[in-house]
């Protein structure tokens, strides 16, 4: 079982930058792919951003690549997503999904048996 709890979200100007944490416990929390995932009112959950669990693969959604950086401490054992430039259009409930215990990283929903809550992150034109 893992447990996960995000923080870090809340309203922000456009072009502005916001840091979400994830942090995560559990019995089998450890050696896992971690992923934020979000969804925009009316559509569907997508991917922002994925990291192996050694932290040296990392992978993006297209329409946030170059402008969102995921990381993970796991001596703490927590997972960022560091989100500049922020954009009307990256408005969205953000979720901190635990994939696989695997080597590489997990980008698809249906992979990540472990998720958050979620946070909301509204950016204001």
């Amino acid at each position: 079982q893992v447990q996960l709890v995000e923080s870090g979200g809340g309203l922000v100007q456009a072009g502005g930058s916001l840091r979400l944490s994830c942090v995560y416990s559990g019995r089998t929390s450890s050696n896992r792919s971690m992923a934020w995932f979000r969804a925009a009112p009316g559509k569907e959950r997508e991917i922002a951003a994925g990291i192996s669990w050694s932290g040296r693969v990392t992978a993006y959604g297209d329409s946030v690549k170059g402008r969102f950086a995921i990381s993970r401490d796991n001596a703490k054992n927590t997972v960022y997503l560091q989100m500049n430039s922020l954009e009307p259009e990256d408005t969205a409930v953000y979720y901190c999904a635990a994939g696989p215990q695997t080597i590489g990283v997990a980008l698809a929903p249906a992979d990540h048996d472990y998720w958050g809550h979620g946070i909301q992150v509204t950016v204001a034109s």
